[in-house]
């Protein structure tokens, strides 16, 4: 082969790989907007489910302007052990009182026999992976539920709401913006919060006291009516998620932001159905509007203070999105905010360039990720390309190889790098979420292999994209 076809085959395949990443970018949601300063700061929607039912859809261009950035900013400073027994405490009654002295006996009682029935049920809707990870179903249980004497009537109604088959298989994994606080930590990124704890609880706890009580016994009803086979939940997490992937959240997504039920329904009698549109509003003016103002005002207030560091808040996407939308407040502050989409490539800082990856310092950390049988393909296909693409500018720089590679030796095998079994793991509850962490070793693994995509359930479109080209360079080959 000349060397002017070598030179050729070698352009073709470094722009054969670059198309195969925008491939694997483009359908990719994003919930990324940039703003438009120098330096640029950004503002990313997460949501409130495991983080690894979202990862695979998250763009490169997201998680690199996470990386960029010096600061992270979120609603509560979700690793604060301050802020957790906070968030406990608020949710409690009055010393003395337990909720049997202030429900109606009947509402009691069918709360105490709802709880009883998911406590009995728990076992068969944990998943083999959840036990494997060391957990089961008492703890589980105690995690979630544990007290609920001594809860405030809302916030019972809210763990009622969460205690669900399809929640409970997603409990053991952080929530994604755990998640992000817990890689903030690591990578050792300034990090702070917009809201106090209180902020958010006096909202919920200052609900009139007869509207509390109809939205507990509506959610009851929902779920008796579930268990009797009656009923079919109109949304589920499982919902939520597809429309987050799919970056078509509309109006479901503030459910997620306010972390409460609609109670408005056209099954309810019209006097009901008064009620329940004023609990809608009151949630939507006391936990949406009003701290989109708060937190559009303290995003502003940082951004003047630090005029010359890159922030990236991390917010629940319902704050991004409709009208009185945090992204409205800065605008009116007089911010250049745009949207970022999937494979843009992110606004850079006047003579920015690129961390040389000999400082330590400035060079990028990865994400770390456990890896999952999806994981495994898409990080073997990445590392097929750069092995083949590698291949060439061997055969490039030497004239012939005295042997020619088969295809399936430029696979590398992940598995053959793991020795020793895994030690068990570590368990912590946050807020009622359980969080499974490996030890510092398995870390440090995850931190060599320098994983930046996910583990979602289903195959998602990067992975199918990556199928396509790999498909190609079989043919090629």
């Amino acid at each position: 082969m000349t060397m002017t076809m070598m030179t050729m085959m070698m352009v073709s395949w470094s722009a054969f790989l670059q198309i195969c990443w925008i491939l694997m970018q483009s359908d990719l949601n994003s919930f990324l907007w940039t703003i438009k300063r120098d330096p640029p700061s950004y503002l990313y929607g997460t949501i409130h489910v495991p983080y690894t039912r979202v990862w695979d859809f998250i763009p490169q261009n997201s998680k690199q302007a996470f990386q960029e950035s010096s600061v992270v900013y979120f609603e509560l400073e979700l690793t604060d052990p301050s802020t957790i027994s906070a968030l406990s405490r608020c949710q409690l009654l009055p010393a003395g009182q337990n909720l049997q002295d202030v429900l109606p006996p009947e509402l009691y009682l069918r709360l105490k026999t709802h709880l009883e029935y998911v406590r009995l049920m728990l076992p068969s809707w944990m998943t083999p992976d959840q036990r494997g990870k060391g957990l089961y179903a008492e703890y589980l249980f105690n995690a979630i539920a544990g007290n609920w004497e001594r809860k405030r009537p809302v916030w019972v109604m809210l763990m009622v709401n969460s205690l669900t088959e399809a929640d409970i298989k997603t409990r053991g994994v952080p929530v994604l913006d755990l998640y992000l606080a817990q890689e903030a930590e690591r990578m050792k990124k300034q990090t702070g919060a917009v809201e106090k704890v209180e902020e958010q609880c006096s909202p919920l706890n200052t609900l009139d006291f007869s509207q509390v009580i109809f939205a507990l016994n509506q959610t009851l009803l929902q779920q008796e009516s579930v268990r009797a086979g009656s009923l079919q939940v109109p949304y589920t997490t499982e919902h939520l998620i597809t429309h987050y992937n799919c970056g078509d959240l509309h109006s479901i997504i503030s459910h997620d932001t306010a972390q409460v039920p609609n109670f408005n329904n056209v099954t309810l009698r019209p006097s009901d159905q008064v009620t329940a549109q004023q609990i809608d509003s009151y949630f939507r003016r006391e936990l949406i509007y009003k701290r989109n103002e708060r937190m559009g005002r303290r995003v502003t207030a940082l951004l003047q203070e630090q005029p010359h560091k890159t922030f990236f808040f991390a917010f629940g996407a319902g704050h991004f999105l409709g009208n009185n939308s945090v992204i409205d407040v800065l605008r009116r502050e007089g911010y250049e905010v745009e949207h970022t989409p999937a494979g843009q490539p992110l606004h850079r800082r006047s003579g920015w360039r690129s961390a040389d990856p000999a400082d330590t310092d400035a060079a990028l950390q990865p994400f770390l990720h456990h890896s999952r049988h999806h994981e495994l393909q898409l990080l073997e296909g990445l590392e097929l390309l750069e092995k083949v693409e590698h291949k060439l500018k061997k055969k490039h720089r030497r004239n012939k190889l005295k042997k020619q590679r088969q295809f399936n030796d430029l696979w590398v095998r992940m598995e053959d790098s793991v020795t020793a079994e895994a030690p068990p793991p570590l368990i912590h509850i946050i807020n009622g979420y359980i969080t499974v962490q490996t030890h510092p070793q398995e870390h440090e693994r995850a931190n060599h292999d320098r994983t930046f995509s996910g583990s979602s359930s289903r195959t998602g479109p990067a992975l199918s994209a990556l199928a396509v080209c790999v498909q190609m360079l079989r043919l090629l080959l």
